[in-house]
């Protein structure tokens, strides 16, 4: 099964403000123990909303919105695309990240919809 893993954004994430050399290194090894494992397909971090747009619809029309935006616990920060075997899998995998913020974060795991689930 494939999930999307998102580490939510706070504010010093959408502040810019950037991990430190430790905690780069610690992502890095967790990172490698990932790829090692079969389980990382992708992985990036977001610069803050300050840097980006959105394009809001409504019918055939159109918005475009200047970051930032508000609620940064809303917002996401990074993330991950594993493929597991199931869920208690990516939960156990979350558990050992370490922290990913300086402070209090969240992570959420999100199971991607899969071809199959569109057949009749």
């Amino acid at each position: 099964m494939r999930v999307m893993v998102l580490v939510k954004a706070t504010t010093e994430s959408e502040a810019g403000v950037m991990p430190s050399p430790d905690l780069l290194e610690a992502m890095g090894r967790y990172n490698t123990e990932l790829i090692a494992a079969g389980i990382l397909k992708a992985g990036e971090g977001l610069r803050p909303t300050s840097r980006g747009k959105r394009v809001a619809f409504d019918g055939a029309d159109r918005t475009v919105v200047d970051g930032p935006f508000p609620g940064p616990h809303d917002l996401v920060a990074g993330f991950w695309l594993w493929e597991v075997d199931d869920l208690d899998q990516a939960v156990e995998w979350v558990k050992r990240c370490p922290n990913p913020m300086l402070g209090p974060s969240v992570i959420e795991i999100r199971p991607l919809f899969e071809p199959s689930d569109f057949l009749p």
